[in-house]
């Protein structure tokens, strides 16, 4: 079994992979005060649940694979791996790690590492020319060549971030659910809100994904829209240009970059 871990900067994602299945899947709080013990304890509760592991930490776990878009986490992970899990191969994405996807851009290593995996698992299940959509703390926009080559992208603040300063900064607004309202003309403050967030970002991503499809191809019928992270679902049915939803494209590129490394390890 291989056990998966994206850690974005609000929440991490975890995911247990049987082959080129995920069987189990986990989503928590990203926290940096966490220390590799604790991480190790919370590891230890979640997939102490699953049938399919063993009651000691470890059991189970063939290969370990993580990307993580918070350092400090990171440096905690590699602890972890080391103290808890010695003996199973294991990959963090860093500088370095073969993905099999050349990066075009200024300054490669200030690509997020999230963003190159996401960009590897597009390549493997699409192929190019892609834009990966994820919706998670930022909402980022990345595109990948016809040739299967990272060649930039888009960040944006994310929904969430967007509800939480209209809250903080509107006198007479406040936190809000994230939730599509009964119609874009909204009866009340909430709705009004809702719909501003929803169909709003959805407006957004059809503009910017649009623009870069111009730029990316000649034929925008040959660029393939994938959309990803936590919060997509809230802009996918009002989005017209998204043509894939794959909830775990980062868990999958995950697997790809482990099982391309492993071997030289």
């Amino acid at each position: 079994m291989l056990l998966t871990i994206d850690v974005g900067n609000t929440h991490t994602v975890l995911g247990l992979f049987d082959g080129e299945d995920i069987v189990e899947h986990w989503r928590i709080s990203t926290d940096a005060r966490r220390t590799a013990d604790e991480l190790a304890v919370l590891l230890q509760g979640l997939m102490g649940m699953h049938p399919l592991l063993g009651d000691e930490l470890g059991d189970g776990i063939d290969g370990i694979a993580i990307c993580a878009t918070v350092p400090s986490v990171l440096h905690e992970l590699r602890e972890v791996t080391r103290r808890y899990y010695g003996d199973v191969p294991a990959v963090l994405v860093e500088p370095g790690v073969k993905t099999g996807v050349p990066i075009l851009t200024d300054n490669p290593k200030e690509v997020g590492a999230d963003r190159i995996i996401n960009a590897v698992a597009a390549v493997e299940l699409y192929g190019g020319p892609a834009i990966v959509v994820d919706f998670g703390t930022a909402t980022t926009f990345d595109a990948v060549s016809a040739r299967g080559e990272y060649v930039g992208g888009v960040i944006a603040p994310g929904i969430e971030i967007s509800v939480e300063a209209l809250g903080v900064k509107g006198a007479q607004l406040r936190k809000i659910e994230v939730a599509r309202p009964r119609s874009v003309i909204g009866k009340n403050t909430v709705e009004a809100m809702q719909a501003g967030i929803i169909y709003g970002f959805a407006g957004q991503v059809d503009g910017v994904v649009n623009r870069m499809t111009r730029e990316l191809a000649d034929d925008a019928e040959d660029v393939t829209v994938i959309a990803t992270g936590g919060l997509a679902p809230m802009v996918l049915k009002e989005s017209s240009v998204i043509d894939e939803h794959e909830p775990w494209l980062t868990l999958i590129g995950l697997r790809l970059v482990y099982e391309r490394n492993v071997s030289r390890m």
